[in-house]
């Protein structure tokens, strides 16, 4: 299935069914009598967060929304029918903006969580509501007002513990692969992870977390480099970053795990602050294709710095189990907290 995570559409709630000016007329009373109903009103557009739902596919072929209008009243004082709603599920995690200001609207962040969008126009009155005493028979009946209309942008930030960072083929997607059932592609080129991939990860005691694997940085990713930065919204909820950095320094002469880690941290600050504030786990990778002295080496860099470096392979699972209990201590102080 297509991965989507941005789309703007636009909605119009039902208009409301404009009440009528009648008068009754009965061989039994000749003289009749007002019984112009009311317009029902119009259907409005719900949002609701579908846990069932990963991507926001659907709305990339149809863009324009409209709920039912509202009946019009009748005569016998019956109102006309309301409009019925619109229901239009989207994933959880689903943050919705106004799209001309960019202003937050909602964020649907728990399962079966729904607002009303787009509310609908209300009926108008028939002439029964105008008749006085000194108005007995009245010709005036209101129009149902205009539902309302909105064009929203819907952005999708996937729910997780846990967010994976670092250049592309480092061993991200390896990494999760190997500690959840997340089966994202892994080859021996880079940006072979084009979309978000989520993993669930069980520890021993019942204990479990949620890890998201993102496409790869590189720099210049703010100005479109590479795949661009705009996938960084799916960590943004993420308590804790796992920040994997490459040991094998086959990449070229101008990298290495310290000035990938810089690299790295710099786009983070440029696209949210917060985000490269949150706390990191840092790991090298692939230390079973290393010399040991180098790996010595690359810890006494990070050291000098005051950032704990641990080592793993993900490939053959060595270290992996320290890193995850690692993550979990950082996931639970963040939860008691």
């Amino acid at each position: 299935m297509q991965f989507i995570d941005e789309a703007v559409i636009e909605l119009k709630a039902g208009d409301g069914g404009d009440g009528i000016a009648s008068f009754r007329r009965t061989s039994g009373n000749p003289h009749g009598g007002v019984d112009g109903g009311d317009g029902g009103r119009g259907g409005s557009i719900i949002l609701v967060a579908d846990p069932g739902l990963s991507s926001l596919l659907d709305f990339k072929y149809k863009r324009h929304y409209k709920a039912e209008r509202g009946e019009q009243g009748r005569n016998q004082d019956q109102y006309g029918a309301a409009g019925d709603d619109l229901t239009l599920r989207v994933p959880v995690g689903t943050v919705v903006y106004e799209d001309e200001t960019d202003v937050e609207l909602y964020d649907l962040s728990v399962a079966g969580e729904q607002v009303v969008i787009c509310k609908g126009g209300q009926g108008g009155r028939g002439n029964i509501h105008f008749k006085t005493a000194w108005n007995q028979a009245p010709t005036k009946a209101e129009p149902g007002t205009a539902g309302e209309e909105k064009k929203i942008r819907l952005e999708l930030k996937l729910l997780a513990d846990v967010g994976l960072l670092g250049y592309p083929s480092v061993g991200k997607s390896t990494f999760i692969s190997h500690v959840s059932r997340s089966r994202p592609k892994i080859a021996d080129y880079p940006f072979t992870t084009l979309v978000p991939n989520l993993g669930v990860v069980r520890l021993s005691d019942e204990r479990s977390m949620v890890i998201a694997d993102i496409p790869g940085l590189i720099e210049g990713a703010a100005e479109g480099a590479g795949l661009g930065h705009q996938f960084l919204r799916h960590v943004e909820r993420c308590r804790v970053l796992l920040h994997i950095l490459e040991s094998t320094f086959m990449t070229g002469p101008e990298r290495s795990p310290v000035a990938d880690f810089d690299v790295i941290n710099a786009e983070l600050a440029r696209y949210a602050p917060d985000l490269a504030n949150k706390p990191q786990i840092v790991v090298l990778n692939k230390v079973d294709a290393t010399e040991p002295e180098k790996i010595a080496e690359v810890q006494a860099a990070f050291a000098e710095r005051h950032v704990e470096l641990l080592t793993m392979s993900a490939a053959t699972g060595d270290g992996v189990a320290l890193v995850l209990e690692r993550l979990w201590s950082h996931l639970a102080n963040a939860r008691s907290g």
